[in-house]
């Protein structure tokens, strides 16, 4: 009632506002005049005309035309206000301030408002409450007015995506007739029934995987799938290919469309089964086919895959990648299961602000990898993967609490000497694992061999430890006023990177493991390498054992109805993720 009271004007009665004028003209603003003042003045005269002057009279009556009572207080007149009193519940309320009222509830809610009465029912027949509703629930931003006018641009580009040659106009007979649409029927035929859909989810296709956004884009929900920048490009934007949509025709039914393939949107269908899961079907899968048949299939798809053709790829093992994912992915036509998943929360704890970024994997092209923070272990997981570490596998583990000093920078050219700092820690880590197998506590480490990867000598012990605490602490990296000086960076001698260009300059290095297999996920084991922070979208990893060296960049889209609503959930999806593939 304390909104109500605030939109309809509910507060303090006439007799009230007129104490607190009456208390302002006794500290000097009694030259001031408003009407009430005047009505007292008129009705005093009123009642010495009516015979009923003197004080002590009581109650002077007033003729027909006047609109309250006048009753004697302090020796004034007082009016009396007969009119209307204030309204004592919703319903009696102007429908203008109920309109304002019902568009902050939740749409969920609104049906059960309509029960209460007629009038809540014709209330709720406003596009206003609906417009709202559809904006901050879903985060609609076009109008479907303008849309009308405007010819619905966004609805032509997903068609000119798939086939340039069609024109708007001729894409403008596939639409629905929006002039006989509005916001209840976009909401309830569409928002509301398909909005747990919304958010990220990582389809089932085998080691593969992927990172699917669905969104809501005008009158349209549209399934994104995101794809990594052709390689070695890995601060390249993004690219999306949208899978299927739905929208709305006449008959206020909500219609799925599969998008895949080249011949325009055709007929599809999704299913929701268990929570946090649903499935698409295409119910046309001729119109994936091409003309020219697999071999022109495969072509296409390795231009938009790749950037490139088979014959500008020499490197006869990633020929064979190549081939068998295009084998393996092209097989399920579109109709496939997707688990929702959560980007990770942020703490102020974080080293730097967790999330989705590209990843160089050498043969394998770029992949996407999940950054999120544990206590003082950062992990990266792969949304998408490959035959060897396939997606949902813990790719990096890095020990926050084991910064690595690096060495002048001529040094660092030599990879025994970065192999002598990560291998003195990781030779630490294992005795310490030993340990607690075998039931006995865990050896105090020496500060320096600690922090700084294994200085000998009480001498290089201190000023190596002295440096570990001014240049590798751990923690936010926005968390002091003071941000980490930059050190000169530059990567071993005869370790391979896919990108030439990488930062020259880092922040911190910490000491982690990162997941190598063979082919099919067999004999899987952790490999030491070095973390490297460089800013806060890049950082990246020196896998020693195989020389190499993976360079990852932050994935700067905007993901809405994605963020975890809790870290126990986003660590049970985490352990859902490796379920899933292993």
């Amino acid at each position: 009632m304390a909104v109500c009271a605030r939109l309809c004007g509910v507060g303090q009665s006439r007799r009230c506002r007129r104490r607190q004028r009456n208390n302002q003209q006794d500290q000097g603003s009694d030259s001031d005049m408003d009407e009430e003042e005047e009505e007292r003045i008129v009705g005093q005269r009123l009642g010495d005309a009516g015979g009923c002057g003197g004080p002590d009279r009581g109650v002077a009556t007033a003729g027909p035309s006047d609109a309250g009572e006048y009753v004697n207080r302090g020796g004034f007149l007082d009016r009396r206000s007969t009119g209307p009193p204030h309204p004592e519940s919703l319903v009696e309320l102007p429908p203008e301030l109920l309109v304002e009222i019902f568009s902050l509830l939740p749409g969920t809610v609104l049906p059960n408002v309509a029960l209460v009465c007629k009038k809540f029912r014709q209330i709720l027949n406003t596009e206003t409450i609906w417009r709202r509703r559809c904006m901050e629930e879903f985060g609609m931003k076009e109008d479907l007015r303008k849309m009308e006018a405007g010819g619905v641009s966004s609805q032509d580009l997903y068609v000119k995506r798939v086939n340039p040659r069609v024109k708007s106009g001729r894409f403008m007979k596939l639409l629905p007739d929006y002039e006989h649409m509005d916001y209840r029927d976009v909401y309830t035929h569409l928002l509301h029934p398909y909005r747990h859909i919304l958010g990220l989810w990582q389809p089932d296709i085998g080691p593969y995987g992927g990172l699917l956004n669905v969104v809501v884009d005008g009158l349209f929900i549209i399934g994104w799938m995101y794809l990594p920048p052709h390689d070695p490009r890995v601060e390249d934007p993004m690219r999306r290919r949208p899978l299927f949509r739905i929208h709305m025709w006449e008959s206020n039914k909500a219609t799925v469309e599969c998008m895949y393939g080249h011949k325009g949107p055709h007929k599809g269908d999704i299913q929701t089964g268990k929570k946090d899961e649903f499935s698409t079907k295409c119910n046309q899968t001729d119109h994936h086919r091409m003309p020219g048949g697999r071999q022109e299939e495969f072509r296409t798809w390795l231009e938009e895959e790749w950037g490139r053709t088979l014959e500008e790829i020499f490197h006869e093992h990633m020929q064979e990648l190549i081939l068998m994912k295009f084998i393996y992915t092209s097989q399920y036509d579109n109709c496939l299961t997707y688990r929702r998943i959560y980007l990770p929360p942020a703490m102020p704890s974080d080293l730097l602000q967790p999330g989705l970024f590209k990843g160089t994997y050498g043969s394998h092209g770029l992949e996407i990898v999940m950054l999120s923070f544990h206590g003082n272990s950062a992990r990266a997981t792969k949304l998408t993967g490959d035959p060897n570490v396939p997606a949902g596998q813990l790719t990096l583990d890095v020990d926050l609490s084991r910064p690595v000093v690096l060495p002048e920078l001529e040094q660092q050219r030599n990879i025994e000497e970065l192999s002598r700092l990560v291998l003195g820690v990781h030779e630490e880590v294992q005795r310490e694992v030993e340990q607690q197998a075998n039931g006995t506590p865990a050896t105090v480490r020496q500060a320096a061999e600690g922090a700084c990867g294994g200085a000998s000598g009480a001498e290089e012990m201190e000023a190596d430890h002295v440096a570990c605490v001014d240049n590798c602490q751990s923690g936010p990296s926005g968390s002091s006023s003071n941000p980490p000086e930059a050190l000169p960076f530059i990567l071993p001698l005869g370790v391979m990177a896919r990108n030439e260009v990488y930062p020259r300059t880092c922040r911190k290095c910490f000491y982690g493991t990162g997941l190598i297999a063979g082919h099919g996920f067999t004999s899987p084991e952790r490999t030491p390498g070095l973390f490297v922070l460089f800013d806060e979208d890049r950082f990246g990893f020196i896998w020693l054992e195989l020389k190499s060296f993976s360079l990852y960049s932050r994935l700067t889209d905007h993901l809405a109805h994605a963020h975890a609503p809790n870290m126990e959930r986003f660590e049970a999806m985490l352990r859902n993720m490796q379920s899933w593939t292993s």
